[in-house]
């Protein structure tokens, strides 16, 4: 593998600096509680990553989950996974610096073979990802002949490679009634707590009818119910919005269910004098940054890998990657994770 040479970003201008530091400013952050010197700051290396990603031909892709300065400083375009599976499918630029974490920079290269996939974070993993391996999922299909896998985005290329179709918590659901309209049983891999909200919303019994693995998100597998009726005592009218990883318990009481993107239409859409969003922090920030208007309860838990990109790593990432930041998949392992991510839109759009 050849290392893309060595750049530097030009210092810039202190007007060029102060002029990212009052787009911040206008996006929300001085609310979120971002100072004016933290602005000046993440303005100069703003500049200085927009002046080097021109220079590379990038493109850089933002998750929802990521941090403020992240989404409103540099970003081309945020969204969930599915959103960045196609935007990422349709870039014309030569580089993708992914600011995520390392399965969406896999799937990245894999819609992206011929393109360099930079990953400015290389340890920031998943622990859905890292609850299932490829021979795992080949024993449960020798377990279970016949019945189509349906693996959740948030896995390993390898893991998407042994896969009939993936899915995303925005189209699981259509996605899976599809295949039981051929299929008695489907494999549902590897989040536990969406492969029961399923099973609840589809009326299939867990064990015979979708079969589910172990895996938990560590974000949101820690929410609790309990939470919940504290909140609506406390803030009367307030709408609570779940994210599908959560548990059937908690899901069972909230206003909606769904994946980042539905919980910003919904917010979007619905009036309420208060919201309350049950997932990670940085979609929270979002929200509140996108509805200023709207008043937001926190409730919510920081996910400490998709944490770990900074505009100091992208940075270093555009000048000079190290051999952790280029994401490789093997090719065998590409084409066949290709097709499943293929199928996915097909299914999810046909």
């Amino acid at each position: 593998m050849k290392l893309p040479a060595k750049a530097s970003a030009p210092e810039p201008t202190r007007r060029r600096v102060e002029e990212e530091a009052a787009r911040l400013r206008s996006k929300g952050l001085s609310d979120l509680g971002y100072k004016d010197a933290e602005l000046e700051r993440l303005g100069r290396l703003a500049a200085m990553i927009k002046s080097l990603k021109d220079e590379r031909g990038a493109v850089i892709p933002v998750h929802v989950y990521q941090r403020p300065e992240i989404i409103h400083g540099i970003a081309d375009f945020v969204g969930d996974s599915y959103k960045l599976s196609k935007l990422c499918g349709q870039a014309k630029a030569p580089f993708i610096v992914f600011c995520g974490v390392s399965f969406m920079a896999e799937t990245a290269k894999i819609l992206n073979p011929a393109k360099t996939v930079l990953l400015p974070s290389p340890e920031a993993g998943c622990s859905l990802s890292e609850s299932i391996t490829g021979a795992e999922i080949r024993l449960l299909k020798s377990q279970h002949p016949g019945a189509p896998v349906a693996t959740y985005i948030n896995t390993s290329a390898e893991a998407k490679a042994e896969s009939d179709v993936i899915v995303t918590s925005a189209n699981a659901r259509r996605i899976l009634e599809r295949l039981y309209g051929e299929h008695e049983k489907v494999v549902f891999l590897p989040d536990m707590l969406m492969g029961q909200n399923l099973a609840r919303q589809l009326g299939k019994k867990p064990g015979r009818d979708i079969i589910l693995w172990k895996g938990t998100c560590i974000v949101h597998d820690s929410f609790d119910a309990a939470s919940v009726s504290l909140c609506r005592g406390m803030y009367p009218g307030v709408k609570i919005l779940a994210h599908a990883e959560c548990s059937p318990g908690l899901v069972s009481t909230v206003d909606f269910v769904g994946g980042t993107g539905d919980m910003l239409r919904y917010i979007e859409s619905t009036p309420a004098p208060f919201y309350m969003l049950v997932t990670e922090c940085g979609l929270g920030e979002l929200a509140r940054s996108r509805f200023p208007e709207k008043r937001f309860v926190p409730m919510c838990r920081l996910c400490p890998y998709m944490k770990s990109v900074t505009l100091e790593r992208v940075l270093k990432a555009l000048e000079s990657p190290a051999r952790a930041n280029v994401v490789e998949v093997d090719p065998r392992v590409q084409d066949r994770a290709r097709k499943a991510l293929e199928r996915m839109f097909e299914l999810a759009e046909g």
